[in-house]
């Protein structure tokens, strides 16, 4: 059964991101590898990164309250025990999960396609800032794709336009300028150029078939409660667009 929504589905931005993120990452090279064959392959990647839990994020940690007193440690005196005594927040590893296009001649990497997860827009926000500079200065196209409402967003040298998601295509030969997809909660997912070397040229990606794909193959309407709201919240003009969807659709009591 297809997503209710026509693009995005916002119920995926919770606790079903990780999973929904690395099927992605597949069905993205799945769909890239016909249109690039034998010069090109599409490689899913993986790596962890370390999130430290923020402000947005519920940590029931132990807490213990100790009595104070004093206890000998021998000729020096008494030390004093801590009167408290709390759980210190932890870096928590999280998978990532991105596609690499790289040449079948020499392996070269011609184009990153990174999928933003929560991570890189909030804890591990700088380790991804720094693994994207170093790719803005390499030789390969960079390909971004923000499907997250939350966090913040990718660096820009003018303010982005008020939008739910993102596309951003950073071209090798057309830095710094980068093409933007300014994506709204009510539209479908673009269909995106993938850049490859010169002269050969761009291959196409449709994000909405690529999301379609991973809904339904991976069963994601029966894992999504959508009589209640989304984990991360709406703004209420999109809720209500929301509601009035889902009951056109028969998704909600």
């Amino acid at each position: 059964m297809p997503s209710p929504f026509p693009g995005m589905d916002p119920y995926l931005e919770g606790g079903l991101w990780t999973s929904f993120h690395a099927q992605l990452a597949v069905e993205i090279a799945r769909q890239l590898v016909p249109q690039l064959r034998p010069r090109y392959m599409a490689l899913p990647e993986e790596r962890q990164v370390y999130d430290i839990p923020g402000e947005d994020v519920l940590i029931l940690a132990d807490v213990g309250v100790l009595e104070t007193g004093s206890k000998p440690i021998g000729r020096r005196g008494m030390v004093q025990a801590a009167p408290l005594r709390l759980a210190t927040v932890m870096p928590e590893p999280i998978p990532h999960f991105w596609v690499e296009i790289r040449d079948t001649a020499q392996r070269r990497l011609v184009t990153a396609i990174e999928i933003l997860s929560p991570t890189n827009k909030r804890g591990g926000r700088s380790e991804y800032l720094e693994k994207r500079l170093d790719l803005l200065r390499s030789s390969a196209h960079l390909l971004e794709i923000d499907l997250l409402r939350k966090g913040t967003r990718l660096p820009m040298k003018r303010a982005l336009p008020e939008r739910d998601y993102f596309v951003f295509l950073s071209r090798v030969e057309k830095r710094p300028m980068t093409d933007i997809w300014p994506i709204r909660l009510q539209d479908s997912l673009p269909t995106v150029p993938v850049p490859l070397l010169a002269p050969d040229g761009d291959v196409s990606l449709d994000l909405q078939r690529a999301l379609a794909t991973v809904y339904d193959l991976g069963g994601l309407d029966l894992a999504i409660h959508y009589t209640k709201p989304p984990e991360v919240r709406l703004s209420p003009t999109s809720q209500a667009w929301a509601k009035k969807l889902l009951k056109t659709n028969k998704r909600r009591a």
